[in-house]
């Protein structure tokens, strides 16, 4: 398994991606208090625009457009924190509204978001569905539960096509989701390129944490003991407003993990650092043939039977 020396003698490196899906400063704001408090800084993703849509699921999520969510996301600023996009609403976006999104974020935050999460079924995704897989036989069945035409961020014929922007602002896209703690394992090459995909920089994968459950699952002592004991490298994928607080506390079995993570030694840092800085060590960011084809199938296994992102 590759092995890399990570800055300042640190054994392993984790950091966290937080979804907005159903975010609100008071579903949220405990859990990065916490994480403040143990000098961990990690990426949450952010909505520029809200929906006026009813009966979208996540219309009661705050955005931008909130004056108290936009003070809480530039206080997650100056406290080392990462913003990223997760398309321009939880809306399918036209071209015109993603690029407004693309400015409206750099003239709220000071900078175009570095890092990209496609949001559920968005028309406006990019390399989605079964455009996500080289691997025939998966292909195939992903074509069969879901037309082609569903996610059209990356195709200039449609209106939804922001393939360009994306290529031109954002440098690394999330992909697959994997029930592992440690990626190198699986994908050694992250961040790594696909000439197949060329709107997007670099692709990168996550470790399944998507509620409480599962984040508590993933970060067990046992886990914890294998990441730092491999070297490994950890980008949980989660969603914060998902069961981690009641009440204004955070979840207290997270609490008490995250606790034990932050006392093990752990390099802590946001997305874009963690994948800046294995780019800076990588020999080639190409993803062979054989290593995709195990991504695939393991990714495509494990959302039959969890259901994984």
């Amino acid at each position: 398994m590759k092995k890399i020396a990570f800055p300042q003698g640190k054994k392993f490196a984790f950091t966290i991606f937080d979804d907005t899906d159903h975010a609100s400063v008071e579903n949220v704001k405990p859990v990065y208090e916490l994480l403040v408090r143990l000098n961990m800084r990690t990426t949450k993703s952010i909505w520029v625009f809200p929906t006026d849509n009813e009966r979208n699921p996540y219309f009661h999520s705050q955005t931008l457009a909130d004056p108290d969510y936009l003070s809480f996301i530039r206080w997650l600023m100056e406290n080392g924190f990462e913003v990223a996009f997760h398309n321009a609403s939880m809306d399918s976006n036209p071209r015109e509204v993603t690029l407004a999104a693309l400015e409206r974020f750099k003239e709220l935050l000071g900078r175009y978001p570095n890092v990209h999460v496609n949001h559920s079924r968005n028309k406006d995704n990019l390399y989605w569905g079964q455009d996500r897989i080289d691997f025939p036989p998966i292909r195939l069945l992903m074509k069969l539960k879901r037309r082609s035409t569903d996610f059209v961020g990356h195709r200039p014929e449609s209106p939804f096509y922001w393939g360009d922007l994306c290529r031109q602002h954002i440098t690394y896209v999330r992909n697959f989701v994997f029930r592992e703690i440690n990626l190198l394992r699986i994908n050694p090459t992250m961040p790594y390129r696909d000439p197949k995909r060329p709107h997007v920089q670099y692709w990168f994968s996550s470790s399944e944490g998507g509620s409480a459950k599962s984040f508590n699952a993933l970060l067990s002592a046992d886990n914890q003991r294998r990441l730092e004991g491999e070297g490994g490298v950890c980008i949980v994928y989660t969603h914060f407003a998902k069961g981690f607080v009641e009440d204004g506390k955070v979840n207290n079995e997270t609490e008490q993990l995250l606790h034990q993570l932050s006392m093990r030694q752990g390099w802590f840092v946001t997305v874009t650092e963690l994948l800046d800085y294995l780019r800076a060590e990588q020999t080639s960011a190409a993803l062979t043939t054989s290593e995709r084809i195990r991504m695939e199938l393991r990714w495509f296994i494990g959302k039959l039977l969890h259901g994984t992102s």
